[in-house]
C-alpha cells in the first residue's frame, strides 16, 4: 500500500479520520510483557507519525482469563488515540491507531514489526467520514 494512494482516497472521500488496525504475530515475549518497553514503543510511534501525546500513556496488566491476559495500552493523542493489547498466551499484539489527522499506516506497520520482533504483521485501514 502506498501512502500516496491513501492520501488520494482520503481526499476523494473527504475523510474525517483514519483508523488502522494491526495484528502482529509471534512477537518477542519479553518485550510485550514489559510495561516500560510498551510505553517506549508508544511514545516513539507517536513521534514517528507526527502526532502529539495528550496525557500519560496508560499500560495495565490484567485478565483473569488466560486466553486473553496481558497488557493493554491506551494513549490519547491530540487528534484521537492509540491503543493496543498484548496477548501473553500467543505473543500477539493487536494495535489500533485512530486519528482525524492523516498518517502513513505503513510507518506504523514497519516500526511495530521491528520493535516487537514480530514474525509477520497484517493490517487494514478504514477512512472515517
Amino acid at each position: 500500500m502506498k501512502f500516496d494512494k491513501i492520501k488520494q482516497e482520503f481526499k476523494k472521500k473527504r475523510g474525517w479520520g483514519l483508523l488502522a488496525s494491526y495484528d502482529l504475530h509471534n512477537c518477542n515475549p519479553k518485550t510485550i510483557r514489559d510495561a516500560k518497553m510498551i510505553k517506549e514503543f508508544t511514545i516513539t510511534l507517536i513521534d514517528k507519525i507526527g502526532m502529539n501525546r495528550f496525557g500519560p500513556c496508560n499500560v495495565v496488566n490484567f485478565g483473569a482469563n488466560k486466553e486473553v491476559a496481558g497488557y493493554s495500552m491506551v494513549q490519547l493523542i491530540d487528534s484521537s488515540l492509540v491503543s493496543g493489547h498484548f496477548a501473553n498466551k500467543t505473543n500477539h499484539v493487536y494495535l489500533d491507531v485512530f486519528s482525524c489527522r492523516l498518517f502513513d499506516p505503513e510507518v506504523v506497520s514497519k516500526y511495530a514489526k521491528k520493535f516487537f520482533e514480530s514474525k509477520d504483521v497484517k493490517f487494514h485501514y478504514v477512512i472515517r467520514k
